[in-house]
């Protein structure tokens, strides 16, 4: 997927100030906008002050537009093409807890590409939550399902082969093991649906973990004498910290107290399921099973970023940090995140409310509220 065009009279949010200043991209790729040269003849984007900001990077999404990636993995295409209507440029479809079959059709749709004509948001690799989680934490994962890690259980699992990050308890027998052996196959290691002590947590740090899913959400949580997974997260500079601002999962005054605690360490996630986009059905509440758990959200990630403003009192530039930069700094992947030259061509352009206008994925407008 690649285009020219230049998307002028914004103000483009660089190293975290808004400066004024065209944005050109060129066969899908970020350049100075004064060595533009005979590209000059590309599609001109005229904006009236907007705010231009890095295409957000979701980290964690089971589905949305109607497809359950666990029971339709080979679906993730047709999931890729709607997130950009959230403002997602890039994202890692999830797969919860399921058998592994689903893991494997899930890694073969992947490595197949999309089909011909496609475009949306880029699948970066899977994220495989589960099937390594604490029985006590597993939320509305299938208990039946999860299994102990062991090292045949990832034999497949790699960077390579379209594995990017695993969600796992690391109290579990065999844990560090794992996480030691997935993070030298390039894997992002995130603690998560787990009842590990600090202690535990600090072991998985020094095996490689860098992250925590869905802070305070199935997890054991914070007391002044047992930090538990999400005492420990916040209060170690290692860890990512990953976080579901819908209001819903989190209350507005913990995710203040995350945000601040976490700083440049925030990962907003959307953790959005097939309801999302769908109309018709009430998820004021959120997503629920029948005993009351939360399964997932109806979270767009643009939402996320207004809810941080809102609800943590932050600047808009840090929580389009918290969506764009700082998830792919956690995957390594440099040509994201930014909309310095030499970056993909990946962008969002925004209101001064934080409201989408319009995504640009590899330099081509890929959903525009105007039309």
């Amino acid at each position: 997927m690649t285009g020219s065009i230049v998307i002028r009279g914004g103000r483009l949010l660089l190293d975290g100030s808004w400066v004024e200043r065209d944005l050109a991209i060129v066969d899908g790729t970020i350049v100075d906008g004064t060595a533009l040269g005979d590209h000059r003849d590309g599609a001109v984007f005229d904006l009236d002050g907007a705010l231009v900001a890095p295409g957000l990077v979701d980290l964690q999404c089971n589905g949305a537009a109607g497809v359950d990636l666990r029971a339709e993995p080979e679906r993730l295409w047709d999931t890729s093409a709607a997130l950009p209507r959230w403002g997602v440029t890039a994202w890692l479809p999830t797969i919860v807890t399921s058998t592994p079959d689903v893991v494997i059709r899930a890694m073969e749709t992947l490595r197949d590409g999309p089909p011909d004509g496609w475009t949306g948001a880029e699948p970066l690799g899977l994220h495989l939550e589960g099937p390594f989680l604490a029985p006590e934490a597993a939320g509305a994962h299938p208990i039946d399902l999860l299994r102990p890690p062991t090292m045949s259980a990832i034999d497949t699992w790699s960077r390579a082969s379209g594995v990017a990050m695993v969600t796992l308890a690391p109290e579990l027998a065999g844990a560090l093991d794992v996480i030691g052996t997935l993070v030298e196959r390039g894997v992002v290691v995130s603690i998560g649906h787990s009842m590990a002590s600090a202690g535990e947590v600090d072991a998985a740090i020094e095996a490689g973990a860098r992250s925590v899913t869905h802070l305070f959400n199935a997890m054991s949580p914070i007391h002044h004498r047992a930090p538990g997974v999400a005492g420990a997260a916040l209060a170690d500079d290692r860890l990512a910290v990953g976080l579901i601002a819908d209001g819903i999962h989190v209350d507005p005054r913990m995710v203040r107290v995350a945000a601040r605690a976490s700083a440049d360490r925030l990962v907003l996630v959307s953790d959005a399921v097939a309801l999302l986009g769908m109309e018709g059905v009430d998820t004021s509440d959120g997503v629920r099973l029948s005993d009351g758990t939360l399964a997932g959200s109806v979270l767009p990630l643009v939402q996320a970023v207004q809810n941080l403003v809102d609800y943590a009192r932050c600047t808009p530039a840090h929580a389009l940090d918290a969506a764009s930069r700082t998830p792919a700094a956690l995957l390594d992947v440099r040509d994201r995140g930014s909309l310095h030259p030499g970056a993909r061509g990946d962008a969002v352009v925004l209101d001064d409310q934080l409201g989408l206008v319009a995504t640009v994925v590899g330099g081509e407008i890929v959903h525009d509220t105007r039309r």
